[in-house]
């Protein structure tokens, strides 16, 4: 029963170091980069949330008038 208990906390451990030991080889963004990307993605959202804002708006209308409501 013990043995399970101490390979179980190895595995752990082990898992642990395995993580920081990865995300010491990411090549992080600088703060730069990383204002940049936000901006493009903020950018992207509002300009696809007001695309399909107005796709549902037309869609709306076409069945308000097909359905003659």
């Amino acid at each position: 029963m013990a043995k399970k208990k101490s390979t179980r906390g190895n595995a752990i451990t082990r898992f642990y170091r395995e993580t920081i030991g990865e995300l010491k080889k990411v090549t992080w963004p600088t703060r730069q980069e990383a204002i940049n990307l936000t901006k493009i993605v903020l950018f992207v959202i509002v300009g696809m949330s007001i695309f399909l804002g107005v796709l549902d708006y037309l869609f709306a209308q076409l069945f308000r008038l097909i359905l003659g409501i």
